[in-house]
């Protein structure tokens, strides 16, 4: 089994973090799984918003696009507000695409009554709410509370991290009543602190990066992938009116297309 983790951001300021965090999702994952960290070349260096999602598209679809050519099993997008999903999986015709967002809600609702999600920014709130509405999982959602961290700040200090966020979790708990608690940002995830929380709370506590490639390895084992049916192929592609995703975006003059 061949599985990419396709960091949908540069990350130039943490460019080394890329060995340490490849080294776990190899520890993580089964004996008999390969499994590569890759990070574009272009985008915004987090994605901290919508318009940061929109700007990290193109690279990530190139990414997509090349493990498909190599025969990658599957890919998952490592951001937990799942940028680009439904387009990935429109793109790739054999190859399982997931994010860390939806896998995580839907683990969080099988292991609980109620579920909070951490996320960084209290402007990322909606963006979560819309991830678990379309999981079908919004009636499980006790609420999604901010930490207040910018993620260039999340590896300065791994202990004062885990107190914030203990402590946000808690008032997640008491206040909301969260049984279950998901780790809203892939880069919190390598941190690996879930175990640590989960065990001072005494609840499940969701890390995204682990959790999508334990579900990913899961589903590729008994041969499964999206459905065509629910992310089909762009019609241009599906047609051949068009060779390749390339052909799909216009530069500065009209398209050369195949008519009938």
């Amino acid at each position: 089994m061949k599985i990419g983790y396709i960091v949908p951001a540069p990350l130039y300021w943490d460019v080394q973090g890329a060995t340490p965090r490849g080294k776990l999702l190899k520890e993580w994952a089964f004996p008999n799984t390969e499994v590569n960290f890759v990070i574009v070349t272009e985008g915004p260096i987090t994605i901290e918003s919508k318009y940061e999602e929109y700007l990290s598209f193109s690279a990530t679809t190139k990414e997509i696009v090349r493990l498909e050519k190599e025969g990658y099993d599957a890919a998952i997008v490592g951001c937990a507000a799942d940028p680009g999903l439904d387009a990935m999986r429109e793109i790739t015709t054999k190859m399982l695409v997931v994010g860390l967002g939806e896998p995580s809600v839907l683990t969080a609702a099988m292991l609980g009554h109620k579920f909070s999600i951490i996320s960084l920014y209290e402007s990322e709130i909606a963006a979560f709410e819309e991830i678990v509405y379309k999981a079908g999982v919004l009636d499980k959602l006790a609420s999604v509370r901010a930490l207040n961290i910018a993620v260039l700040d999340l590896a300065v200090n791994r202990k004062s991290i885990v107190e914030k966020i203990i402590r946000v979790s808690q008032k997640a708990i008491e206040d909301d009543g969260a049984d279950c608690l998901v780790l809203g940002c892939g880069v919190i995830g390598f941190l690996n602190v879930a175990d640590e929380i989960s065990k001072f709370l005494k609840i499940p506590v969701i890390n995204p990066p682990k959790n999508a490639l334990k579900m990913v390895e899961s589903l590729v084992s008994i041969g499964l992938m999206h459905s065509k049916k629910a992310f089909a192929l762009p019609p241009k592609l599906s047609s051949g009116k068009v060779k390749n995703i390339d052909q799909l975006f216009v530069y500065g003059h009209s398209p050369k297309v195949r008519r009938k």
